[in-house]
C-alpha cells in the first residue's frame, strides 16, 4: 500500500494494463523499473501515468526493442530522474536558504512556488538537449572504440579519494558537510571535463572517472590535486590511475581498472597520484618519472608493485 493517492488518480493497475495492451505484471515491471511505488486495487494511477506506459508499449510495438530492454532502459530514466530531481530541489532549497527565504522546514510551498512551470518548461528544454548531446558522444565513443566487443573499452580509471573523510565529517554540521562534498564534486567534474574525460560516478567523498588518454587522465588527476587538496580551505585528497579494458553497462563501467584504481588510492601518500603498472608503461617518458613502489598486498590483486609518477 502507497502513502498517499496521487491527485488526478483514476485507474487501477488492472486498467493501466488493459488501456496499455500488456499484461498487469508487465504494467507493474514497467512501473517499477520507473522507480515508482505500486498500488494495491485501489485507483491510484493518474492520466499522465497512463499516457507514460503507452509510449513505452508504443514503442515495444516498433519492435525495435523487446520488453526486457525496455525495463532495463526504463529503469535508467528512472533512476537518472530521480536523482535529479532530488538535485533539483535541494539546489533550490539551498538557494532559498541563502536568500533568507525559508522560514520553516519542511518548507514545501516555497520550494514549489520557485520550482514554477515556467522554470521547470525550460529546465525541461534543457533535460532533453544534454540528453541529445550525450547520446551523440556515446556514439561517437562506440564509434572510435577499437575493441572488437562492443560492450568494452579500453581506458585510464581514475579514482579521487578525500583523505580521512569519516574523521573530517565528524567535525562538521551537516551543513557545512553538504557544502564540502558539493565543492568537491564540482571541482572534480570541472577538471574532468576540461580534459575531455567523464565522470561515471561520485559517491560523496569520492569521484569515479574515466578518460580514453591516459596522460589527459594524469593532467586530471594532478588538476584535482591543485584545485582541492592545494586548497587550504579544502581536505587533501589521493589519486589512484588504473589502465585496461572495462566494461560499460547502465552508465557505469566495470572490471580490474576499476577495482585497481580504487585500490591504489589506500596506498597513495596525500595530494600525490599513484598509477599501476599499465599505466605507467604507455606513458611517455621523455614527460614522466615513473619510480616503483615496494610491492604490498592488494585486495583482489595479491601482491601489487603501485607506481609513484610525476612529470619532469
Amino acid at each position: 500500500m502507497v502513502d498517499s493517492i496521487p491527485e488526478g488518480a483514476r485507474y487501477t493497475a488492472s486498467e493501466v494494463a488493459e488501456r496499455t495492451g500488456v499484461s498487469l505484471e508487465q504494467a507493474k515491471r514497467l512501473w517499477r523499473a520507473l522507480g515508482f511505488p505500486e498500488a494495491g486495487d485501489e485507483a491510484f494511477y493518474t492520466e499522465d501515468d497512463l499516457v507514460a506506459l503507452t509510449t513505452l508499449t508504443d514503442i515495444l510495438a516498433t519492435g525495435i526493442i523487446d520488453f526486457d530492454l525496455a525495463v532495463n532502459l526504463t529503469r535508467g530514466v528512472g533512476l537518472t530522474m530521480a536523482r535529479l530531481s532530488d538535485w533539483e530541489v535541494s539546489a533550490m532549497v539551498h538557494h532559498l536558504e541563502a536568500l533568507g527565504r525559508l522560514e520553516e522546514r519542511p518548507a514545501v510551498k516555497e520550494v514549489a512556488a520557485a520550482l514554477t512551470d515556467e522554470f521547470n518548461e525550460r529546465f525541461e528544454g534543457l533535460i532533453t538537449y544534454a540528453w541529445r548531446r550525450h547520446m551523440s558522444a556515446a556514439l561517437a565513443r562506440l564509434e572510435a572504440s577499437e575493441a572488437e566487443d562492443l560492450g568494452t573499452t579500453q581506458v585510464t580509471v581514475g579514482f579521487a579519494d578525500i583523505v580521512s573523510f569519516t574523521a573530517l565529517s565528524n567535525t562538521l554540521t551537516q551543513e557545512k558537510i553538504g557544502d564540502l562534498v558539493e565543492l568537491f564534486e564540482s571541482r572534480c567534474a570541472d577538471v574532468i571535463a576540461v580534459q575531455q574525460g567523464r565522470v561515471i560516478k561520485s559517491l560523496g567523498d569520492s569521484v569515479l572517472f574515466v578518460n580514453d588518454d591516459p596522460i589527459r587522465a594524469y593532467d586530471t588527476a594532478e588538476g584535482i590535486i591543485n584545485v582541492i587538496g592545494r586548497d587550504p580551505r579544502m581536505p587533501d585528497v589521493r589519486l589512484g590511475l588504473a589502465t585496461g579494458s572495462v566494461v560499460t553497462r547502465l552508465g557505469d563501467v566495470f572490471g580490474p581498472p576499476v577495482n585497481m584504481a580504487a585500490r591504489l588510492t589506500a596506498v597513495a601518500r596525500r595530494n600525490r597520484v599513484i598509477i599501476d603498472e599499465t599505466t605507467a608503461a604507455v606513458l611517455p617518458p621523455e614527460q614522466f618519472e615513473t619510480r616503483r613502489l615496494p610491492a604490498r598486498p592488494v585486495r583482489g590483486f595479491g601482491i601489487v608493485e603501485p607506481v609513484a609518477v610525476r612529470r619532469h
